[in-house]
Parts: C-alpha cells; structure tokens; sequence
C-alpha cells in the first residue's frame, strides 16, 4: 500500500481526519474463471473500497466498489498473502505479495470499518444530535415504519441501542456535574449571606471593581462576584438539546424493536397454526386407518380354515384364496429383483473403483492451469481456444497427453457433456467411426462402449473398448459453479477379446465442463445470451501399433482442433431455440 505505513504516533492522529484521506495500493484480484488473477489498483477512502485496472485509469472511473460498513474481511486459511471481503452476496478475492503486507491492509480496513460503520460510537457522536433530532422530529411511528424499510434487523437496533445507552449515560453525568456545581455555588452564597448578615453594621458599600466593603473601611473580600458565576464551562442550553434528541433516538429505536418482536410473533404464530393443523391431520389420519383396520376380517385361526365346520363362506373363503396367492407372487417378484441386482453388481462393481478413480483423477489434475509449465507446449490458438501438448514417448510409442480449453456462448455444461456422452448422438457429429456398440449398460450415467475407427491408409484399423460415464460434481463453495465430466478410459471385457484384424487402442479421455452466468439486467429472465460454458478436453491415447511419432503428433494437431470446434458447433446448432439444461 502507497499510503498505509504512514509515521508519526497514534497520538497526533486525528481518526476523523484520517478517515478522509485516499489510500490505495496494488493488489492481485480475482476477475473470473478465464483470466483468473488479474493487478488492479485498490483505493480506500472513508468507508468505500473501490478498485481501478491501473493506477492510471482513476480518471475513467472505478470498475467497481462496495461499502465496509457490513462488510466480513477473512483472511484465508491457507492462502497466507489471501483474504476476502464479503458483502451479502457480492465477494472480492484478494491476494497481496506478501503475509505482512496482507495484515496491513486487513488491519486498515477494520479501521476503517470500525470508525464509520453505521451505528459506531464515534459516528454517533460526530452526527448523533443531527440523528436523533431528525428522527424525533419525524416521529416514532413513521421512523419505525421507514427503518423496517431499510431493513436493520434486531440485532443492529439492540447494538445501536448500547451506543445510545453510553452517550446518554455520558451526558448525565455532564448535567449532573453541573447541577452539583451550581448547588455547590448556591450553598456558597446562602453561607457568605449569613456571615454578611451577622457582622453587619451599616449598609455595605459597592466598590468600582464589583466588590461589598464593609463601611469600617476593612479591606477584606468578603464575597467575590465572580464566584457566583463560577468558571463551570458546560453548555447547559447544547446539553440539554442533546438530552433530548438522545432520548428521543432511543425511544425511536425501542419502537423499531417493538415492531420487530410482533412481527417475529406473528411468523411464529403462523408456524405454530400449521404445526398444530399438520398434527391434527396426521391424528385424524391415523384414526381413521384405526377404523378400517377394525373393520377388516381377519382370517387365520382354525375356525376359519377349510372344513364342514368353517365360519367364512364361499366368497369370503375365495376372496382368501386370491389374497395369499397374491401376496404369493409378490414374495416371487421381489426374490428375481433381488437376484437381478446381484448379478447386475457382480459385472458392474468390478468397474466402480477405476471409475472413482479416473473421475477424481481428472477433477485434481486436468483442471490445474498448464499456461505456466515448461514440460505443456502450446501448439495451437483459435480464438478462444488453445491446444497444449506435453511429448511423451514409451518404447517407441508416441503417448502425448493432449490438453485443450475452450469457451463457448450459449450452451451449458450439462449440455455440452450429455451430447457428448449420449450415443443417440455420437454418429451426428464424429466423423473419425466406422461403427460402434453398447456393450453394456451399467447404470443410467455408466455404459460400455466398443468402438471401431475409419481406416486411414496405410495405417492399421484401430478399435476401443471403453467405460463412459457422465457425473455431475457439486462445488464446495457456494461462489463456485457446478462442474458436469464425461470420462471415457479403456477397460478389459470377457465378451469383447481384441480383434485380429484391428489394433486395440487404449484411452483416458475426459471432457470437463463449468457454466458461466452473467446476470441480465434489471429483472430479465436469463437468457442464452447470459451462459458461456468453459471446456477443457483432456486426451490420453496410446495407439499401438508402429506409426511414425511425427506423422501421429502432426495428425493430432490437425484434428484434434477440428474435432472440438466441430463438436461445440453442433451443441450450439442442436440446442438453439431449446430450453436452456443446466
């Protein structure tokens, strides 16, 4: 910060003064999830933290600001140089070089905060008379009124409260000082009288300086003039005007507090009315089922059984038959689900760890920003999208992992993810498949996949044998959007053995996707036109077979940028004029 450290003690610092002065400095801020931390310029002046693109842009004006009075400042649990400022629902991430420097900024902000937050002491008692009167003036039943406008909650009213109590208890003290001070000078001139009185012999004379002499020329000063008054120094006329507009705050507030306590009265009356109508129906529900159970015949005992002698007769006795032959095939049914859940574990458990494996995998590694690692070369930029490789070789196989982020408007994740994992769709836009088949189905979000590829001569025919799932990962941070991932990695199937005509690659591919919203202005609905959705595409294919390392790397440079544009196009057309999914 430019002008946080300043010298001097805290003694020759005037607080009100030094809440008008402009303090700013650099810190790195969180802009969004494509540019991420970006230097701007933040400026503190009162109570108002604002924030520049540079220090030489002031003169175009803020690109944002937000009031400390009701601002949380927390400082990071594990970031050291990170802190955030909270506002209701609006966040500023903040970062600064170093540990130090944080603490300084965090610590000047609380300063600010605390010296003119609304309802602090020194507020109130830099514009508390103006306040009050203005509240008294107004009326308790109109400032009560515009208060829950403002909508202060009780707990705000009972803080201001405490402040009014202390300056009021303040100002008793001061009248009280004053009414001992003119007692005491009262009790003084009732003294001196008396003396005067008794001593006395003729009328007492008034010199020039404004002193009685008695007339036997005695030159002592009996009783001063200047006494009476008495340098007391109070303002008894401003003192009590301030009484008054004090007193008439607090009496203001208590009605706010009064409003405040009904109507949580009434919002817990109300909930008490429908607890007890919910009890009352669940009570009436319950007897009557009481009822129809009593009703009901019951058959099992051995007067009922078949014989000469049976007390149920012939319809009874059929209605009997058909119940336990019911209850029969119900028994039956529920036996087959359970055998046909079994054996639906036995083939897909074998699959459930690999697959938490691979979605925890990519959600920890392939979201980590590449831009700044040596071993990522960027070898393609269009726009909005950037193709990164890292070469890797195994025993003369060519295994670059491919990295790929794009952004693209007017479709969600969701979106983005289902048409890329639904196989109703998979021949709509992949151009590179000769045919493929669902092998299994594991559940509605997992299926099996065998996959063979065109031919491109004279490379061999490829084929793969897959795991495809769609997850929808919840954000642990309210702030943060939800993420949808579509993970393909290759597995081993009984059914499928390796074909000899083709060669079996082997895969791990995840297309990760977030939704971005922008909210429309004033109380527009969210349209398309609000959502842009951020991909990052992550490939890892070992291919197989002996072809050329050059001629693979150059065939994934130029397809795999053709694929994810051809792809995201299609999203868009298919889901123009269509409900948004999120």
């Amino acid at each position: 910060m430019s002008d946080c450290s300043s010298s001097g003690s805290d003694e020759e610092l005037d607080p009100e003064i030094e809440l008008l002065d402009e303090l700013g400095g650099t810190l790195t801020k969180w802009t969004n999830y494509i540019h991420g931390w970006q230097d701007r310029w933040i400026v503190l002046k009162g109570n108002i933290l604002s924030y520049y693109r540079s220090a030489d842009e002031k003169e175009f004006g803020c690109r944002g600001s937000i009031c400390l009075g009701k601002a949380v400042i927390t400082p990071h649990e594990f970031d050291e140089c990170r802190f955030d400022i909270s506002v209701n629902d609006s966040i500023w991430y903040l970062r600064a070089e170093h540990p130090l420097l944080r603490q300084q900024w965090i610590n000047t902000i609380e300063l600010h905060k605390a010296e003119s937050g609304y309802g602090s002491e020194s507020s109130l008692r830099r514009h508390g008379s103006l306040l009050s009167l203005t509240s008294a003036a107004s009326g308790l039943s109109t400032t009560s009124a515009s208060s829950c406008k403002k909508g202060y909650s009780l707990r705000e009213k009972l803080a201001e409260m405490e402040t009014f109590r202390d300056i009021l208890c303040r100002q008793v003290d001061t009248l009280q000082k004053y009414f001992d001070n003119c007692a005491d000078a009262d009790s003084k001139d009732e003294l001196h009288r008396d003396k005067v009185s008794e001593d006395e012999e003729d009328f007492p004379t008034l010199r020039p300086d404004g002193d009685y002499l008695l007339n036997n020329s005695s030159k002592e000063k009996l009783f001063p003039v200047d006494n009476l008054k008495g340098p007391l120094g109070i303002d008894f006329k401003g003192e009590a005007i301030t009484f008054k507009a004090t007193t008439a705050g607090i009496l203001s507030t208590l009605s706010h507090c009064i409003d405040i306590l009904v109507k949580r009265e009434e919002s817990w009356q109300r909930r008490l009315d429908k607890e007890i109508e919910r009890r009352k129906r669940a009570e009436d529900a319950y007897k009557a089922a009481l009822t129809e159970l009593k009703k009901k015949p019951h058959y099992g005992g051995p007067d009922y059984e078949e014989g000469p002698n049976s007390l149920i007769n012939e319809e009874e006795f059929f209605d009997a038959v058909e119940a336990a032959l019911d209850k029969h095939d119900q028994i039956e049914e529920q036996v087959m689900i359970q055998h046909m859940i079994i054996l639906v574990y036995n083939t897909s458990h074998l699959f459930c760890s690999q697959v938490e494996e691979m979605v925890q995998s990519h959600m920890n590694y392939s979201l980590q920003d590449v831009g700044g690692d040596a071993n990522w070369q960027l070898v393609v930029e269009e726009g909005d999208m950037k193709v990164y490789r890292r070469e890797v070789e195994e025993n003369g196989i060519v295994l670059d992992p491919l990295k790929a982020t794009h952004a693209v408007r007017r479709v969600t994740g969701h979106e983005v993810c289902h048409y890329f994992w639904d196989t109703a769709f998979r021949n709509d836009w992949e151009t590179t498949v000769e045919s493929f088949q669902v092998v299994e189905t594991l559940s509605d979000k997992a299926v099996i996949i065998h996959q063979t590829h065109k031919r491109v001569w004279p490379a061999s025919q490829r084929e793969v044998l897959y795991v495809s799932v769609i997850r929808k990962i919840l954000s642990t941070n309210e702030n943060d959007p939800d993420t949808w991932l579509v993970c393909n990695f290759s597995v081993d199937h009984d059914g499928y053995p390796p074909s000899a005509r083709c060669i079996r690659a082997k895969i791990n591919v995840a297309m990760i996707c977030q939704t971005l919203i922008s909210p429309p202005e004033g109380d527009k609905e969210i349209t398309r036109d609000n959502i842009l959705c951020k991909i990052t595409y992550v490939a890892n294919v070992n291919p197989g077979g002996w072809a050329p390392a050059s001629v693979l790397r150059a065939v994934a440079k130029r397809e795999y940028p053709k694929f994810l544009k051809r792809f995201t196009s299609y999203v868009q057309e298919k889901t123009s004029g269509e409900a948004i999914l999120f």
